[in-house]
């Protein structure tokens, strides 16, 4: 394992971050490719409606998900400081503490997610015709949430010391396999919505047991032993409290877009089809990013228990720079080929246009959130997340209600629902970047 590692402290910080991210970077996607794959197979070869009843989960679906991300986020800081200061005990201290925390979060989301599935999403305004599909397929898909969040567990550890190939390694194999469970199970045995929700549980699975069985094996300080699995109280208080503002970070964004996602489905079904096609990119662009993210974390996260305070600054600024210019190179890229994009959800010419609106706004929006992002990133590197929280849950949340209530209220466009986005993003950057400043010269003067 010694040759996946990254010695962060030193180097060229460009070259580095670069190296660092790319595998990272196609990580990602390709947990993004779990839901995306659904959403196709369904299109394809179960019809529109299909379509519409696991696309009206997707919210949903990444506000879970991401509630088990954010915790994993703080996971990776507490490891990657821990690792800077060269402190065996405390880096395997807090990778066994992790280990049960991200297993009992798992099964707490789980059971929210079966339990409570039918009423979220009627509140949501689901479609009548799409509420029985969409039920089933959140509640199948989130038995494997266990998996998720052992897989982000596995993943956060060995990304904080500088290993994002074995990850991406392990989701290569089970996003192979999630194509072929799911054309089993759609094609040849005709289970709809049902088939693509387990052939995901069952390929997180997969992803899962092979990470956790690469933290078994491992003989270094990071290593997992299941004698060794108990719960130390200070860094479990450590860790929620870096992970629980990172996770509220994040359902925060999706509790914001569940009333978006009403907005929407206030429309017409051709929009909500469209609009659901469209929002695949937003996971795919988002994710890429976030490679970036967790770079500009990890990075300072190390140098910081280094001592290496030069390097933090650095790697914030390259960090954000690689995620704007990504973002932007991406987004037009949409906006001159989303309609090939599109068609891979569905064949619905109709759908394919009112998808490419959406496209259109936020194609060129993207860019923008980088600045926000990777500020957020940053602060958490340092151990800070509690006031970042805050300012989301202000500019991101808030806002985006009143935005809803007042400016969409008022024009009752589509468009003026999705320019929501730019709007709040540029709004929370300014006060992101505030505060990251003030931190850092508290923190590293």
């Amino acid at each position: 394992m010694k040759k996946y590692e990254l010695d962060m402290t030193q180097g060229s910080l460009w070259k580095q971050i670069w190296k660092y991210s790319l595998p990272l970077m196609f990580t990602n996607v390709l947990q993004v490719v779990f839901n995306l794959t659904d959403i196709a197979v369904v299109g394809q070869f179960a019809g529109s409606k299909a379509l519409g009843s696991v696309g009206s989960t997707t919210t949903l679906v990444t506000l879970f998900t991401g509630l088990l991300i954010g915790l994993s986020g703080g996971i990776n800081v507490l490891v990657a400081q821990a690792k800077g200061e060269k402190n065996g005990q405390k880096t395997s201290q807090t990778v066994h503490t992790s280990a049960l925390i991200s297993l009992i979060a798992g099964i707490l989301v789980s059971m929210v997610c079966i339990i409570f599935a039918e009423p979220i999403l009627t509140a949501m305004n689901t479609k009548p015709e799409l509420l029985e599909g969409a039920v089933l397929y959140f509640r199948i898909y989130f038995l494997g949430a266990p998996a998720i969040a052992l897989y982000n567990y596995g993943n956060a550890v060995l990304s904080a010391i500088g290993d994002t190939r074995h990850p991406l390694y392990y989701l290569c194999i089970a996003g192979v396999l999630n194509v072929i469970l799911n054309l089993t199970f759609v094609v040849l045995f005709q289970m709809g919505v049902a088939g693509v929700a387990l052939a995901s549980a069952l390929s997180q699975c997969v992803s899962a047991g092979l990470l956790i069985w690469t933290l078994l094996r491992s003989t270094e300080d990071y290593g997992l032993r299941l004698s060794r699995l108990r719960i130390s109280a200070g860094i479990t208080g450590k860790l929620l409290r870096i992970g629980i503002p990172s996770a509220i970070q994040y359902a925060i964004f999706q509790f914001a877009n569940l009333f978006v996602q009403i907005g929407v489905n206030s429309f017409d079904t051709v929009i909500v089809e469209g609009t659901a096609a469209a929002a695949n990119a937003d996971g795919i662009i988002y994710e890429m990013m976030a490679a970036f993210y967790t770079a500009g974390a990890t990075f300072i996260g190390q140098n910081f228990g280094a001592g290496k305070k030069e390097r933090i600054l650095k790697s914030y600024f390259i960090s954000t720079i690689y995620a704007a210019a990504l973002a932007l190179i991406l987004g037009v890229s949409l906006v001159f080929f989303g309609r090939p994009f599109l068609r891979i959800f569905t064949g619905d010419a109709a759908v394919i246009e009112a998808g490419m609106y959406r496209l259109t706004v936020m194609g060129l929006s993207y860019w923008v959130s980088a600045f926000m992002d990777s500020a957020l990133a940053a602060s958490r590197g340092l151990g800070e997340t509690t006031v970042p929280t805050v300012i989301v849950i202000m500019g991101s949340c808030v806002f985006r209600l009143i935005w809803i209530y007042t400016v969409f209220a008022f024009f009752g466009t589509i468009a003026s629902l999705y320019l929501l986005y730019v709007f709040s993003w540029t709004i929370t950057a300014v006060a992101e970047i505030w505060y990251f400043a003030r931190l850092y010269r508290k923190k590293c003067r």
